[in-house]
Order: structure tokens, then C-alpha cells, then sequence
């Protein structure tokens, strides 16, 4: 008497292996033949004026505000070293950058809560400040 057949319950995964080999060599070989795009970066003189030097606002882990200027590498401050308040310091953005293109560097201090820096922006953005940028340490820096 003749057996009979039994339902096959394994996939038979050689064939998907051989075309998973050949497609690998054909990636291998065409590899090198593709190039990645080439980006042609813009090139500048020298520039005719000496860039500005920024406004540099510290932000102190109370919330107070400090604005320094720094000129020709000599440091002045210009709020006396007494903190600005918010409103103090909005009217001090709008007095001294108004229609300027001179940057502000925000240095916050590492306990500062990130609301009091974005608050900040806040008042720069309202006082049309373009050019903002946030000061910061570098590793291994004291």
C-alpha cells in the first residue's frame, strides 16, 4: 500500500538566498561607478570692513540679565554691572541695535531654566534683531 503524502511545512529559502548573493554582487560591482554629488561651496574675498563685534548678553541662573560690550578686545560693560530687568532690557536692545546688523551672543548660565533663554530671544526677536547666537563652552576649555 502506497504512503501518503504529507503536507510540506518548511520554505525551502535557497532560492531566496542565491538572488540575495547575486543582488549583493551586483550592489558590489556598481558601487564604485555611482558618485556622490559634488557641491560647489560659494567663495568670498576678504572682507573690506572688520566684522562687528557682538553684544554679548548673560543670562545669570536668577534670571537677571547682564549686556556686555566687547570693543577692540578690551571689555566694557555697558549696563554698569547692575542686572537689566526684561523691560530694561528691551528698551536697551532698541536704543543700541536698532537698524544695526550687529550680532547679540547669548551666554546663559548651565543653571539657567530654558525659558529664560528663549524669553530672551524673545525680546531680541521683537526688537529685530537678525543675528542671534548662543555662546557656549568647549569641551576640555577652563
Amino acid at each position: 500500500m502506497p504512503r501518503p503524502r504529507r503536507l510540506m511545512n518548511e520554505i525551502n529559502v535557497v532560492p531566496y538566498i542565491d538572488v540575495m548573493l547575486v543582488l549583493l554582487v551586483i550592489f558590489m560591482v556598481t558601487a564604485p561607478f555611482i558618485t556622490p554629488g559634488v557641491v560647489n561651496l560659494p567663495s568670498i574675498g576678504k572682507s573690506s570692513q572688520a566684522p562687528e563685534s557682538p553684544l554679548e548678553v548673560d543670562v545669570k541662573a536668577d534670571g537677571s540679565l547682564l549686556v556686555r560690550e566687547k570693543l577692540t578686545g578690551a571689555q566694557v560693560s555697558t549696563s554698569d554691572d547692575r542686572p537689566l530687568t526684561r523691560a530694561e532690557f528691551a528698551r536697551f536692545v532698541r536704543e543700541k541695535l536698532t537698524g544695526s546688523e550687529r550680532p547679540v551672543v547669548i551666554a546663559a548660565d548651565k543653571d539657567v531654566r530654558y525659558e529664560e533663554v528663549v524669553k530672551t530671544m524673545d525680546v531680541l526677536q521683537r526688537a529685530s534683531v537678525k543675528r542671534v547666537g548662543l555662546l557656549v563652552k568647549q569641551e576640555g576649555a577652563r
